[in-house]
């Protein structure tokens, strides 16, 4: 019922920027906590940033001062502004969430995943 979508990935040189976005449609009531998450190859997929509906933000320690997340809910986006990057940010980027979506006469709570964004950092 929910699709999330990312755009954003590329290749960009240490020390360069890029911003990535995640754009939410289908049938919900209400886009709540949104996650970043990133896997490198080889390596377990891990939280880098997250967003509460109220704008609570929270970083992994490895970005925290680079990475900012923010969000737009009346948009149904949420974005993650990467600055300073190191080659060790390299990895497929995606974007998760909990969606309040119709079931029945009212909701449930649905965690979503997007397909994720490769972002590479060169040296």
């Amino acid at each position: 019922q929910v699709q999330l979508v990312e755009s954003g990935g590329g290749l960009v040189q240490a020390g360069g920027s890029l911003r990535l976005s995640c754009a939410a449609s289908g049938r919900f009531f209400s886009m709540n906590t949104m996650n970043w998450y990133r896997q490198a190859p080889g390596k377990q997929r891990e939280l880098v940033a997250s967003i509460t509906r109220d704008d609570n933000t929270s970083y992994a320690d490895s970005v925290k001062g680079r990475f900012t997340c923010s969000r737009d809910n009346a948009k149904n986006t949420v974005s993650l502004q990467m600055n300073s990057l190191k080659p060790e940010d390299t990895a497929v980027y995606y974007c998760n969430g909990d969606f309040l979506v119709p079931k029945g006469l009212g909701g449930t709570l649905e965690d979503c995943w997007g397909q994720g964004t490769q972002v590479t950092v060169s040296s």
